[in-house]
């Protein structure tokens, strides 16, 4: 998504967007960037200034992270500072008495100075403390939890929810409000972790909260690292990866706005690279960054399971998808065009057919539920196309969703079908808005026709939405939007277009139930949370219904 319009010729730059390029191109020097990642204030190395973090947990092991700085210069990005070693330790205690497991692991430039320690001969379902050290400095000690066991019967499962979290638009207080609940399995991010605009490009209300590092747009390897340091400096994002592990995908802006496997509505050949160059520069940075275990080289799909209860697939539909649909660039109805690739979509449906748990949850970048948009007004669907980074007149559908490649989830939700697969469950983020969807098989004529799943979508962490674009007080735009969707969109149960927050999601072997929640303002550092709906979906049913209290 995006609040920027490019022309139809991709390849032309407006003046403004020229000098940007310009500038980017002419900071071979980093002095600048790197300055301004350095936290304020002058700190001793080595030192952990961002913070540590764990994810993708194993019934037997779990993949630790930090980034030491182990001189003053070795700033991220900067390609500077000595191999140092890493010492790690895991214990059973917040006191790290009852030592587990330790190690140690070089960091060095090379990797930015990021270390990672996958961690095997945990036990199941249990609760663990960990800590890194250089040099005689510790860093702070932070909470991971172990998968439960294979075959375990597990009663109940409780995931955090999150995605679109824009720095310069807002603080990021639903990461601290999910941090203080202390009762979390894991949490999901399920894409747009960071942001590739320059200062002021990307919709912020017309405020910037707070400045990027760098300031221009992200480009180079340096630039993605550095942009990756910038955010793991947020106390409330340090504060949520020091007591869960995280299980994250990416979508486009870990890259680049509307990003496919041959480039992105944010990119222009030549004028900023190579768009390989570019992709690979990000996914660098981010397995560097990230507390990720890539299942294959270079792609965020793969699987976790979660005892007998349920299981995760985690999709990558950017590596793979083909060029989103447009004038002279193919229909969406067009069976050679794909947003997963073959391969993953087949891994996708074997996986959910031999599924042998109560839950098949899928984490899911973008909406994979019809949404038909033409009806809306006309100063409704501008705004809207602004927030989707599409055309704004003649505005049908969203081809950056699963919309755009309709065989794809043809093929897949007819699997669903026809192999009475039940209790799939979509965990989406990207859109900035709330929502509770049946997943129909024919949209056009549900509810006649079969659901085949359910899906549960989240809001933005603080990238601005309907309300921020039209510049009104919140609320304004779901009252009168709301109602349109979901007259034209039978199968949607809720939309809320305009608050900020996070899901918890809550599993039985009876339901999977979706809490959201809001926050106060999201330009505030001491923003409140507060429980704003939620549903749930029964076992068995494939529909979603409305529930009256919070788990």
């Amino acid at each position: 998504m995006t609040s920027r319009q490019r022309s139809a010729d991709s390849n032309s730059l407006s003046p403004r967007r020229r000098t940007v390029v310009k500038a980017a191109a002419a900071t071979a020097v980093l002095a600048a960037p790197l300055a301004a990642a350095w936290p304020a204030g002058a700190v001793e190395a080595p030192a952990f200034l961002h913070g540590v973090a764990s994810g993708d947990p194993l019934p037997d092991g779990i993949l630790l992270w930090t980034r030491v700085t182990p001189t003053a210069e070795a700033v991220p990005g900067s390609g500077l500072g000595p191999d140092t070693e890493v010492g790690w330790v895991v214990a059973r205690d917040k006191g790290f008495t009852n030592v587990v497991a330790k190690g140690s692991v070089t960091a060095t430039a090379a990797s930015d100075h990021t270390v990672k320690a996958d961690v095997r001969g945990l036990a199941p379902a249990t609760d663990y403390w960990f800590r890194f050290s250089a040099g005689g400095t510790d860093s702070p000690a932070a909470r991971t939890r172990t998968a439960p066991a294979a075959d375990a019967a597990v009663t109940n499962l409780r995931f955090g929810v999150v995605s679109c979290a824009n720095w310069e638009a807002g603080y990021f207080s639903s990461y601290r409000h999910l941090a203080a609940r202390g009762d979390l399995d894991a949490w999901l991010h399920l894409g747009d972790y960071i942001y590739e605009y320059g200062t002021g490009d990307y919709g912020t209300r017309g405020t910037v909260v707070r400045q990027h590092a760098p300031t221009h747009e992200i480009l180079s390897l340096a630039d993605y690292r550095i942009r990756h340091g910038r955010y793991k400096t947020d106390p409330d994002l340090q504060a949520l990866h020091a007591v869960a592990p995280v299980v994250a995908i990416w979508d486009d802006h870990e890259f680049a706005n509307d990003a496919w496997s041959g480039g992105a509505e944010n990119h222009t050949e030549g004028a900023e690279g190579a768009w390989s160059a570019r992709q690979a520069a990000a996914k660098q940075a981010y397995f560097e960054w990230m507390p990720v275990r890539p299942a294959l080289a270079g792609t965020t799909y793969r699987r976790l399971r979660f005892g007998k209860l349920a299981d995760l697939s985690l999709l990558d539909l950017r590596s793979f998808r083909s060029q989103q649909a447009a004038v002279g660039n193919g229909s969406v109805d067009d069976p050679d065009r794909t947003i997963t690739g073959r391969a993953q979509l087949d891994w996708l449906k074997a996986g959910l057919k031999s599924s042998d748990t109560t839950w098949r949850l899928v984490g899911n970048s973008v909406m994979i539920s019809p949404f038909a948009i033409g009806s809306l007004s006309a100063d409704l669907l501008r705004p809207l196309a602004e927030l989707l980074g599409l055309p704004k007149e003649g505005l049908a559908l969203n081809t950056d969703q699963w919309d755009g490649y309709t065989d794809d989830r043809r093929e897949l939700l007819a699997h669903l079908r026809s192999n009475a697969i039940r209790n799939t469950v979509f965990l989406t983020g990207d859109i900035h808005m709330a929502w509770a969807n049946d997943v129909p098989v024919d949209a056009g004529t549900y509810p006649l026709s079969a659901s085949a799943a359910t899906e549960f979508v989240v809001t933005s962490v603080s990238s601005d939405n309907l309300d921020d674009i039209l510049k009104v007080p919140e609320g304004t735009v779901t009252a009168l939007a709301a109602p349109v969707i979901q007259v034209a969109n039978r199968h949607v149960h809720w939309v809320d277009t305009d608050r900020h927050g996070y899901g918890v999601l809550d599993i039985t072997a009876d339901r999977a139930q979706m809490d959201y929640y809001v926050l106060s303002d999201k330009t505030k550092a001491n923003a409140t949370s507060s429980w704003a709906r939620s549903y749930r979906t029964r076992t068995g049913t494939q529909k979603v219904e409305r529930t009256y209290t919070p788990v």
